[in-house]
């Protein structure tokens, strides 16, 4: 059912991409990528590098992969990850996310459907749109300057007990 409300959003998003980047034909050449550096917006940034993909809409963020093949429309969608509780005080966790975007010349428009598994709901942002090249206005909330590096698809490890640093206790006299 959660799959199904997921997919209803993320068509609705791509939807909504697709209409509001609608009236003009930039023909995108075989096997471009989004170019890298940074895009910004009001209340909205891409930064892209050639190792992760990192957005901020609002006082939230995510990531997704490096080296996004756009189709010959200038879209694509990607999944990622991505923070709804980011910010004044990172709560988390990282979640499912998936992106969809459309570029037209030094214009990104993107929209994103993040799987919150914690309020167990889908959670829409956008569509955003920014511009490469332009600093982007976040308003009060911070700005990663560079992303940190993020696996794709991101994966967890287990923690293992010989590797955790053991706890020092010290008496005062």
């Amino acid at each position: 059912m959660q799959r199904q409300t997921f997919l209803r959003i993320h068509c609705a998003f791509g939807l909504a991409v697709s209409l509001a980047t609608c009236g003009g034909s930039d023909a995108v050449a075989p096997g471009a990528s989004l170019a890298l550096g940074t895009w910004g917006g009001d209340n909205a940034a891409v930064i892209a590098t050639d190792t992760v993909t990192h957005v901020h809409v609002a006082c939230t963020f995510g990531d997704m992969p490096a080296n996004i093949a756009l189709d010959a429309e200038g879209r694509f969608t990607v999944d990622g990850t991505f923070v709804l509780r980011a910010y004044p005080v990172y709560v988390g966790p990282t979640l499912p996310a998936q992106f969809s975007g459309r570029v037209q010349g030094s214009r990104l428009t993107l929209a994103i459907a993040v799987n919150d598994t914690v309020e167990k709901k889908i959670v829409a942002l956008g569509p955003v749109t920014v511009t490469l090249g332009k600093t982007p206005q976040m308003g009060p909330c911070p700005i990663c300057s560079v992303p940190r590096k993020v696996e794709f698809p991101p994966t967890r490890q287990p923690i293992d007990p010989s590797t955790r640093p053991q706890p020092t206790v010290r008496l005062l006299r």
